[in-house]
């Protein structure tokens, strides 16, 4: 069993920084990506930010530039640094972890909170 935490959410101005973490824990090793997704209630849950298995780090959205994914394979951390942060990025942040399209595992979800 894979269990995800996130942290590092909160409330901050625009403008500024966050950086969320989030902690793996089981049998990770033949996952294929992890992500961050975000979702504002009543909307659907978008991908902001993926980091394939041995390949680069992808942003489908608006957010590259502004945002970086990382990861510390010694650690089972994967890390989402947020900067200029805009108040459309309010939303719930969730951390995935996909191993193929019948297997992922979701984090419970952490609150970014951007005021203008």
């Amino acid at each position: 069993q894979v269990q995800l935490v996130e942290s590092g959410g909160g409330s901050v101005q625009a403008g500024g920084s966050l950086k969320l973490s989030c902690a793996a824990s089981g049998n990770i090793n033949r996952r294929n990506a992890m992500g961050w997704w975000r979702q504002v209630r009543g909307n659907k849950r978008e991908l902001v930010a993926v980091l394939p298995r041995g390949g680069r780090a992808n942003y489908p959205g608006a957010e590259e530039g502004r945002f970086i994914i990382s990861r510390d394979d010694a650690k089972n951390m994967v890390y989402l640094q947020m900067n200029s942060l805009k108040p459309e990025d309010t939303a719930v942040y969730y951390c995935n972890m996909y191993f193929s399209d019948y297997e992922e595992y979701w984090g419970q979800g952490t609150q970014v909170t951007v005021s203008s």
